[in-house]
């Protein structure tokens, strides 16, 4: 496995960012089998429909929380290559 790649937990009603994301080279896993060691991943994307429910804005995380509503997958990657510099 490849250590300079980042990593994601995506909600998974997102298909299509974790589609694109997975395209560009992340190494992306489901927010929701994982959302005890958020601490393992570079960032989080939310839907922000369970945003809320999930207790996302509320956990205590080193990783980005990046809410992908009304997003395209090109703008939510690039809020992920701003966050992540």
């Amino acid at each position: 496995m490849n250590k300079l790649k980042k990593r994601v937990a995506i909600e998974d009603s997102l298909k299509n960012v974790r589609d694109f994301l997975q395209r560009e080279g992340y190494q992306v896993s489901s927010l929701e089998q994982n959302k005890n060691n958020l601490d393992n991943y570079d960032a989080v994307i939310v839907s922000g429909q369970d945003e809320n429910f999930m207790g996302m804005r509320d956990t205590l995380t080193k990783a980005s929380v990046i809410d992908a509503t009304g997003k395209t997958p090109m703008q939510v990657y690039d809020q992920l290559k701003r966050d992540l510099r």
